[in-house]
């Protein structure tokens, strides 16, 4: 009877059995309650007061369906005796209260990777807790190697238990473990919970000792990374091929690999509070502005966020506050001798790990012109290429405006220009050429971001062909507008910062629609705008277009002219550096 009785209680309940019960329950569909602005209100407080349904189980005929493992409905409300494990920052004697510590604090035995083995080495009952992902298997094996030939005789010499001073042998015993047991380099000393958690949340293992309230923690870590190569945006003909990853530790050994100097500082510090990400500070100690490191520093610890998932491009925001201004306040770059070579003019960099830029402060306009390729060349070479990049972003800036305005005010084309403008008008007017135009660009730019691989090439013959050719013998387009604006956006792709180049891209829309509707006035008053608000920029109290406002002769020639190398004697005062001169005084 029993078998058959099971069976019957554990019957299928179809859909409109459910139905029936829920609302002779009560029970209705779940609704979100919003208010008057939109924002979503917390109705936990009226469900609770609600009736809750009654749910059929084997509790009325003496068997349980639950098993042991309690109520369907976990509790989430915490009891008093959870409350003081989560807030107890103290290292536990007994295992079984820091084990329940720990599934409090970090969910042990809830999270699979969060990991808690006991052992035992010379008598001594020690707990090894780590993150399963971040352990590194080799340096722990060799030390669980070395910890089992720890005899009866470490045993003794560490502590003998009941006998002696306590605080003395718990000195002894952690000491053993720390200077003759566990075999690393890296190994310290602590007595607070949050440390060895946050440790190992780092990828660190704690060893911890039952009957002692001190662990002792070994940074072996191992990161999932991947290997050094160029990155994308910073190539070069001639150079290194090697760029940062998404490891902090690794970029900061890329630098320090280039500047053997002991005065290079870096210091580390973490912000946002559940992520805790890793930021250092980098510099060189008699050359930066000590008040530029003191600055920067004072507004990464004023951070108060929750986390910074996004790494540098969040930090940047929060320590820099430029709000709405599209033009970038810092240089990022993924190269590390050029991260290396502004260290050496008196800046100061910022590693944010798991990103694998590398901020550059302070930075102005010029900044973000300059790329490796010109140092890689003869003088006159780089300074030839650094002509035709200026001109090149010119022309993205300048233009399409310009044209604009010489075809719908032809009196102002000058002599020999007479061909300029299109010889038949097509079908939408210029501005909505352009615009389209504009807008079809970056859609192209944001598809070939997306587009896999392979599908690459189909991808820019259906954008030229089917859609550019298609549209300009449709007489949908005029011809000159595709050619203006293919040598507008190569000037786009030809500025080395990616940021300033969306910047860029942004004022030209804007000189655009004031050129459309004001024509001359409007490119000269919206050029004049532009100036005058990257001149009122400041990035960390430099300005944004020195040395053109405030103008500095001296200055612009070494941004107009790449000069040798031998001959550049003196920093830039721009980063007001501590030590001016480059060349070592003989």
């Amino acid at each position: 009877m029993k078998p058959y009785k099971r069976a019957k209680l554990l019957r299928v309940r179809t859909g409109s059995d459910l139905e029936k019960e829920d609302r002779q329950n009560g029970k209705s569909e779940e609704k979100l309650a919003i208010d008057s602005e939109g924002n979503i209100i917390d109705n936990s407080e009226t469900e609770s007061e609600m009736p809750q349904p009654h749910i059929e189980s084997e509790a009325s005929s003496g068997g349980s369906p639950k098993g042991e493992s309690g109520s369907f409905h976990q509790e989430w409300t915490l009891t008093e005796e959870e409350r003081e494990l989560m807030k107890d920052t103290s290292i536990s004697k007994d295992f079984g209260r820091l084990k329940r510590q720990l599934e409090e604090q970090v969910g042990l035995n809830k999270s699979f990777d969060v990991v808690f083995r006991e052992m035992v080495f010379g008598g001594q009952n020690t707990g090894i807790f780590y993150y399963n992902g971040f352990a590194k298997d080799t340096v722990l094996t060799d030390i669980l190697v070395r910890l089992s030939y720890a005899d009866q005789r470490h045993q003794d010499d560490g502590h003998t238990a009941g006998q002696g001073d306590q605080g003395k042998e718990q000195s002894d015993v952690i000491a053993l473990f720390e200077q003759a047991l566990i075999p690393h380099i890296q190994v310290t000393r602590t007595k607070k919970l949050k440390e060895a958690i946050d440790h190992a949340a780092i990828g660190g293992t704690a060893f911890f000792f039952e009957g002692y309230e001190e662990a002792v923690l070994v940074d072996a870590k191992s990161f999932p990374v991947r290997s050094t190569e160029e990155p994308d945006l910073e190539r070069v003909v001639r150079g290194s091929r090697d760029g940062f990853v998404e490891t902090l530790l690794t970029n900061v050994t890329l630098v320090r690999r280039r500047i053997r100097d002991p005065r290079l500082k870096l210091e580390i510090t973490q912000a946002g509070k559940r992520t805790q990400t890793d930021i250092c500070i980098g510099y060189i100690q008699d050359i930066c502005d000590k008040n530029l490191v003191e600055a920067v520093r004072d507004k990464i610890q004023q951070v108060d966020v929750d986390g910074m998932p996004l790494a540098e491009k969040q930090l940047e925001e929060a320590i820099i506050g430029k709000g709405w201004n599209p033009y970038p306040m810092v240089r990022f770059s993924e190269r590390p001798d050029v991260v290396s070579a502004h260290l050496l003019e008196g800046h100061l960099i910022v590693f944010v790990d798991t990103s694998p830029s590398v901020m550059i402060l302070p930075t102005t306009f010029f900044h973000h012109v300059q790329h490796a390729e010109e140092y890689r060349q003869t003088p006159l070479t780089g300074t030839y290429l650094r002509w035709v990049r200026f001109f090149g972003i010119a022309a993205s800036l300048f233009l399409l405006p310009l044209w604009m305005l010489m075809v719908i005010a032809p009196e102002l084309k000058p002599a020999g220009l007479d061909f300029i403008g299109p010889q038949k008008a097509g079908k939408i007017p210029l501005l909505g050429q352009f615009l389209i135009a504009e807008f079809g660009l970056d859609l192209m730019r944001m598809a070939a971001i997306h587009t896999p691989t392979p599908l690459a090439t189909a991808m820019g013959l259906v954008a030229a062909i089917l859609i550019g050719d298609v549209a300009v013998k449709s007489g949908l387009f005029v011809n000159e507008v595709i050619l203006y604006l293919a040598v507008a956006a190569v000037g786009t792709f030809a500025t080395p910062s990616y940021e300033l180049s969306l910047a860029n891209r942004l004022a030209r829309l804007g000189l655009l629609l004031a050129t459309a509707v004001f024509k001359v006035p409007g490119l000269v008053i919206g050029s004049t705008l532009l100036v005058l608000m990257l001149a009122l920029q400041r990035s960390y109290n430099t300005p944004y277009l020195w040395p053109f406002i405030p103008f500095n002769a001296k200055a612009m020639a070494d941004i107009i002219i790449r000069r040798p190398f031998m001959s550049m004697k003196t920093r830039l005062s721009i980063t007001k550096p501590t030590d001016r001169t480059r060349q070592p005084q003989r």
